[in-house]
């Protein structure tokens, strides 16, 4: 197998990944753990796995200027980005987090634009109009409640949260990834994540009653989430990135609902509706077009 094709099964396995998260994660909560005590779980499992690599890894130190860079994508990707999104599975449903996930590309071409001043085009401006009352639709339209979801529109409006304050981790990470070995810098990342979710959540991750979980229904899925969800899914899209273009990479991110919303809908743990449907349209719609200029020139 050529290095492209190892390139692309590694991004696939990756958004895979990501796609029964939404469902796996949301069994899990808030039965047998809340979304703030998964988190501190997910970024100390995270973080653990991540040194213990390192030691076998030659590491370069991080120079001075780059800790506050560092501090910076810490908190927007490990505390505002996953605190977010897990408040917001609780709160949602699968389906609607594997959706409005794909507005990362959205609000990273809206950041650029703001931030680093890249040229705005009209088709672009439409296909954030089209991305954003997708997304309204989603948070004012869909019911209030709804398979074990208990504010369908403020959990969506956490979504929302999510895919900016990550769109922003994107954007502030790249000169970081660019620089470091991906060990290194995210060693750094999830530990400083752990110290900033820790005053946040410990108090709903000592409330689990870690000595009578069932394997099936928590113990296994705890460990997808912070071993797969966290873990692999970042040496993955690492590895993709070595062999293929970023905007290659970018577009799996595509792929995630429809693996979202097959598992959900075979698991029996979400229904679409036409309402629903109209907003993920255009939401697809925005996704493609503010995406459009960039696939095609990488």
């Amino acid at each position: 197998m050529n290095k492209r094709n190892l390139g692309l099964l590694a991004a696939f396995g990756a958004t895979v990944i990501y796609g029964f998260n939404h469902t796996i994660a949301k069994n899990v909560m808030p039965t047998y753990i809340e979304p703030f005590g998964f988190i501190l779980l997910r970024v100390l499992g995270a973080a653990i796995l991540f040194w213990i690599l390192s030691f076998f890894l030659k590491n370069k130190t991080i120079d001075k200027n780059d800790w506050p860079r560092i501090f910076l994508c810490s908190f927007l990707g490990m505390v505002v980005n996953m605190l977010s999104f897990f408040k917001g599975l609780e709160l949602s449903t699968p389906i609607n987090s594997s959706v409005l996930i794909t507005t990362v590309p959205i609000f990273v071409f809206l950041f650029s634009a703001l931030i680093i001043k890249e040229r705005v085009s009209k088709m672009k401006i439409f296909g954030i109009t089209a991305g954003f009352i997708g997304a309204l639709i989603l948070i004012l339209k869909s019911p209030i409640t709804g398979f074990n979801a208990s504010n369908i529109p403020m959990g969506n409006s956490l979504f929302i949260l999510n895919s900016s304050t990550f769109a922003l981790y994107l954007i502030f990470v790249k000169p970081l990834v660019e620089k470091y070995n991906i060990i290194t810098l995210f060693r750094w990342l999830f530990l400083i994540g752990f110290l900033m979710n820790f005053p946040i959540t410990i108090n709903e991750f000592s409330n689990v009653d870690w000595s009578n979980l069932p394997l099936n229904d928590a113990v296994f899925p705890m460990l997808y989430v912070v071993i797969g969800t966290t873990f692999f899914t970042y040496l993955l899209n690492a590895f993709a990135l070595t062999k293929l273009k970023a905007s290659t990479v970018s577009s799996f991110v595509y792929l995630q609902p429809i693996v979202g919303i097959i598992y959900a809908l075979t698991t029996e743990n979400d229904s679409l509706t036409i309402v629903s449907s109209l907003g993920m349209l255009l939401i697809f719609i925005g996704v493609y077009l503010v995406t459009k200029r960039i696939e095609e020139k990488t």
